[in-house]
């Protein structure tokens, strides 16, 4: 007999979690009264992310148009996978079998005949003495992983794992304990899912408190199974500062295990692949995981961040994770490469697209900050170009741009444009003191007319004609505003038909897309986001929302202190010119 428990600390805590609804509307929370407080957790649920403020759903009393009928619901539910605990732990399982879900299950089970194996998952923690079980789990599973291969399934009418039974069609028999004997339930999956999902409810938001129907409600779930289901073979991360730990977490979380980072590989680290933040990860350390064959994840900062900079250890609300290199490394296709070489956008998807695009533009985001204060033009007619400066050791300088230096860029663009007013803005970065790439300002203006420091990005992008960037994120975020954009390196939005390219950008970018698609591509498909009010994994328009909403700065200690430490390093390079 093999005996696997599951249970682990953070399914312990579960149950004793409160429910705590977060960022809701006035007057959304006085309506909770009706929400389910029964003993039974509902189908329907939030998976247990790290750091969550909750893990259900509150919903109200309500018939809300769902524009779906039984067997479409039952349809959309196969397809998305989602009900139950469909974010927990995936064991290994026989090919065939027949599932019992309780010790007085099995012995229900010698009555079917199958000539299958029996496993044994049950909410219990002791193990059987029934010698033809010879596997058992305890523990939260998922159940469309536990009914994948099964032959039967043995169960009791209360059980929620009938529902998904159903809808895989898997044969399922319920004991009578009156008789001792075991009969088949009738196959009617939209009968017995409505056992489980109440039809006369409406779901609320964990971002907002809005009411969602049934459908909307599957969709959320199915975006987080999505995910979860991404990271199951992610075995720990490596060069995460300790600062971004928790927020980055719930992002790589597999759903049955908290997330583990690590300083180092261990002897162990060779099941599974490693998620790297390349930058702050020891050249020996990826030289050990690359002998070792272990497979890379490369993990980068989001392109809406954050309020504030990562050089100030403001933690990101977004992060990019891919598998096959970073997005701003030509040197091979990488994920987001790939999205908009190869997807076909359907109109719902373009639809959201242009939403986002309208409200980052009418917020004035950018990837560090907000603001949208109009600037006047100060050489009139003139033609106005944007340089934005760069990190000059950053990764996407080095590989995407060839190492071009801030001052090279600048001569360059004022070689193509002699006649042109051209504005320089220093990378945030390095005006904060913590990267290299400042340039005197004799040097500077001898190509640029002026320097610019306070104005946000965005008003400086709404004043100018042009932007000319090396790889600089500007650059993306000037086509979402329709500007003229001119790249002189290799960044991932080159390439696609939308900017003037001088780099050497791949032959293998031969898809011709919109803004638009560009725009699904990389903020809604590519990225990930977490809700900072509910600890969430969240789409991308609940971050946009909580980015352009006005609120307090309280950076906290480690914050200020950085910031602090930025502004003595600069005052020291000042010193020293």
């Amino acid at each position: 007999m093999t005996t696997r428990v599951l249970k682990t600390a953070e399914d312990q805590h579960r149950e004793s979690r409160t429910f705590a609804v977060v960022g809701l509307p006035t007057g959304a929370a006085d309506r909770l009264g009706r929400a389910d407080t029964s003993a039974r957790r509902p189908f329907l649920r939030i998976p247990s992310f790290p750091g969550a403020r909750t893990d259900r759903f509150a919903y109200l009393a309500a018939t809300p148009s769902d524009g779906h009928g039984g067997d479409d619901l039952v349809a959309l539910i196969r397809k998305l996978r989602v009900g139950g605990s469909y974010w927990a732990a995936q064991p290994e399982l026989p090919s065939r079998y027949i599932l019992a879900r309780s010790h007085g299950a099995l012995r229900h089970c010698l009555e079917l005949s199958k000539g299958a194996p029996v496993v044994l998952w049950s909410e219990g923690s002791t193990s059987p003495t029934n010698s033809e079980c010879e596997t058992v789990f305890t523990g939260d599973c998922d159940p469309w992983h536990m009914l994948g291969g099964a032959v039967a399934l043995v169960t009791e009418p209360t059980d929620e794992v009938r529902a998904v039974g159903a809808i895989l069609g898997v044969p399922t028999y319920l004991g009578d304990e009156a008789t001792g004997r075991v009969e088949q339930q009738a196959a009617d999956a939209q009968s017995i899912l409505a056992e489980f999902v109440a039809a006369n409810v409406a779901y609320l938001s964990p971002f907002d408190g809005h009411a969602m129907s049934v459908r909307e409600t599957l969709e959320l779930c199915g975006f987080w199974r999505r995910m979860i289901d991404s990271n199951r073979g992610i075995a720990c991360g490596i060069g995460f500062a300790f600062w971004k730990q928790d927020n980055v977490a719930p992002l790589l979380w597999n759903g049955s295990k908290p997330f583990a980072f690590q300083h180092k590989p261990s002897e162990k680290t060779t099941h599974g692949a490693v998620a790297l933040w390349r930058s702050k990860t020891p050249p020996e350390a990826i030289a050990t995981l690359e002998s070792r064959g272990v497979p890379l994840v490369e993990v980068e900062d989001g392109f809406l961040r954050s309020k504030g900079l990562g050089a100030d250890c403001v933690p990101p609300l977004s992060i990019t994770v891919d598998g096959l290199g970073a997005h701003f490394d030509p040197a091979q296709a990488s994920e987001l490469e790939v999205l908009i070489e190869t997807s076909t956008f359907d109109s719902e998807l373009l639809a959201r697209a242009r939403q986002i695009r309208s409200l980052i533009v009418k917020a004035g985001l950018g990837k560090y900050e907000r603001g949208g204060t109009t600037l006047l033009r100060p050489a009139g007619s003139r033609k106005h170009i944007l340089v934005p400066g760069q990190v000059e050791d950053d990764r996407s300088v080095q590989t995407g741009g060839s190492g071009m230096a801030n001052l090279e860029l600048l001569r360059r663009v004022r070689e193509r444009s002699p006649a042109a007013y051209i504005i320089f803005k220093p990378h945030p970065d390095v005006l904060a003191g913590h990267r290299r790439g400042a340039v005197a300002e004799q040097a500077c203006l001898g190509y640029a007319d002026q320097i610019v420091t306070e104005p946000s990005i965005s008003s400086l992008i709404a004043m100018v004609d042009e932007v000319h960037a090396n790889t600089s994120l500007t650059g993306f975020e000037a086509l979402m505003r329709e500007k003229s954009v001119t790249t002189y390196g290799v960044p991932f939005y080159a390439g696609w038909g939308l900017t003037h390219d001088l780099g050497a950008v791949p032959s293998r970018r031969s898809a011709r897309p919109s803004i638009d698609e560009l725009v699904a591509a990389a903020l809604l498909l590519y990225p990930r986001y977490l809700d900072p009010v509910t600890g969430l994994p969240c789409p991308a328009e609940v971050a946009v929302a909580r980015l352009a909403a006005d609120g307090p700065d309280d950076p906290g200690l480690i914050v200020a202190m950085r910031r602090l430490q930025g502004r003595f390093m600069r005052s020291l390079r000042m010193l020293a010119r």
